[in-house]
C-alpha cells in the first residue's frame, strides 16, 4: 500500500495495474486477495487487475470487491468461447484484454488463439466485443529495449476506434513523447518508475490528452 500510495501522491498516477503472479501461475503460495480488496477500498486508486482470470464468474467476483478493471490475459485463456463470453456478460468499461506475446508470438494455453498473429487476434478481440487491449512483449519488461514501436503503430493504425494500451521495454522519458504521438491510450511502465529515470517533471510533460496509469507487469505496477 506505501508503493501504490507512492505513485499517486508523488508522480500523480491514479491507477495502478496489479499482476498477481500467485494466481496467474494457479500458485499454492500466498494470496493477495485481501490486500488488493484492501488496497481497492481505502487508497483512493483504480486497480486493473490481471490475476489469472478467465471466467465471467471471476471476472464479477473481483469487480465486486473494488477493482475498476478485470484484466483477462491472453497467457491464461484456455477457451475460445471466452472470449465472446465475458464482454457479452460484463460491461465492456470495467474490462481489459492483456494481449500477452514473446518474442512476437502469443501466449495462450488456447491453441487456436495462441496460432494467431498479434494483429489477427486484436481483430478477432474487436469482433468479440472488446473495447480496451494491452499489448504486452514479455521479452522486453524490465529489458529498456523498449516498446514494439512497429507491432503498437500497425495496431493503432489498424484499429482506430480500440483503446490501446502498451507494455514491455519503455525506459526512457523520450519514448513517452513518441508513443503518445501514435495515439496510445496508455503505457505500462515498472523499471523506469522504480529507478527514477521516468519522473513526475516527464509525466506532467505529456500533452494531457493522455490519462497516466502506473504499475508493473511482474507483480505490480502500469501506468497509463
Amino acid at each position: 500500500m506505501t508503493l501504490a500510495s507512492a505513485f499517486r501522491d508523488r508522480l500523480g498516477l491514479n491507477e495502478i495495474y496489479i499482476a498477481d503472479l500467485n494466481a496467474i501461475q494457479r500458485s499454492a503460495g500466498i494470496s493477495h486477495r485481501h490486500l488488493i480488496a484492501a488496497l481497492a477500498a481505502t487508497q483512493k486508486i483504480k486497480i486493473l487487475l490481471d490475476a489469472g482470470i478467465s471466467r465471467v464468474e471471476d471476472a464479477r467476483a473481483w469487480l465486486n470487491i473494488g477493482i475498476h478493471k478485470a484484466v483477462i490475459g491472453a497467457e491464461t485463456l484456455r477457451h475460445w468461447t471466452a472470449l465472446e463470453e465475458i464482454p457479452a456478460a460484463i460491461d465492456g468499461n470495467r474490462l481489459t484484454f492483456s494481449l500477452d506475446i514473446r518474442a512476437g508470438k502469443i501466449l495462450s494455453r488456447c491453441p487456436e488463439f495462441a496460432a494467431l498473429s498479434p494483429l489477427d487476434a486484436i481483430g478477432c478481440l474487436k469482433s468479440a466485443g472488446w473495447r480496451e487491449i494491452i499489448i504486452l512483449e514479455l521479452s522486453r519488461v524490465g529489458s529498456g529495449q523498449g516498446i514494439d514501436h512497429a507491432l503498437v503503430a500497425e495496431a493503432r493504425a489498424r484499429f482506430p476506434e480500440l483503446k490501446l494500451l502498451a507494455g514491455g521495454g519503455l525506459f526512457e522519458p523520450a519514448q513517452l513523447v513518441e508513443l503518445e504521438s501514435l495515439g496510445i491510450d496508455g503505457l505500462l511502465v515498472a523499471t523506469a518508475l522504480h529507478q527514477g529515470i521516468i519522473t513526475a517533471q516527464h509525466l506532467s510533460a505529456l500533452g494531457g490528452t493522455r490519462k497516466q496509469r502506473q504499475g508493473a507487469p511482474p507483480g505490480g505496477g502500469a501506468f497509463k
